[in-house]
């Protein structure tokens, strides 16, 4: 099947709808956060994984620091250590900080940025639309071992579909 490429504006969804679509998946990965006992955030792990709390910390490097990529064209080296986040309350306030960031710089990010070619983090190559993506599948993929882990424990997970 080939594939072909167009300069057409229709569109499948709007920029606030994609914006609708990640602060869901925002919602079910907070909820699934808080659904972890504090002790197991930070040292439970199955098959040499990072425990979920490693997760959270790559998530929080990147995700705010993407909009804001996007909307300024500047992109700072990534800080996954987050070493003075060592509580469950400390990765749930920086989450809504992210949150709240994220939203702040949404409203700048020019529907031109996202077909621009750009080096996110000076290290990723792609489209501004391939980079949100990746952010967006990465938190998807960390939230399903977080899930996997929680049914570890014996705790159901949020529901993946409660995203409104």
């Amino acid at each position: 099947m080939e594939t072909t490429t167009s300069s057409s504006s229709a569109q499948i969804i709007n920029k606030d709808q994609l914006f609708t679509h990640w602060l869901g998946h925002r919602k079910v990965t907070r909820r699934t956060l808080e659904a972890f006992p504090e002790k197991e955030l930070f040292e439970f792990s199955i098959g040499g994984m990072r425990t979920f709390a490693q997760l959270m910390k790559e998530m929080l490097a990147m995700d705010s620091a993407t909009a804001r990529g996007l909307a300024t064209s500047t992109w700072e080296a990534l800080d996954e250590e987050k070493a003075e986040l060592t509580t469950k309350a400390d990765l749930l306030a920086s989450w809504d900080q992210s949150t709240e960031k994220i939203q702040e710089y949404w409203k700048d990010i020019t529907m031109e940025e996202f077909q621009k070619q750009i080096k996110a983090f000076g290290q990723y190559d792609g489209t501004g639309y391939s980079i949100l993506f990746y952010i967006i599948d990465n938190e998807i993929h960390h939230r399903g071992q977080g899930f996997v882990y929680l049914r570890a424990l014996g705790i159901t997970p949020p529901n993946f579909w409660e995203q409104y």
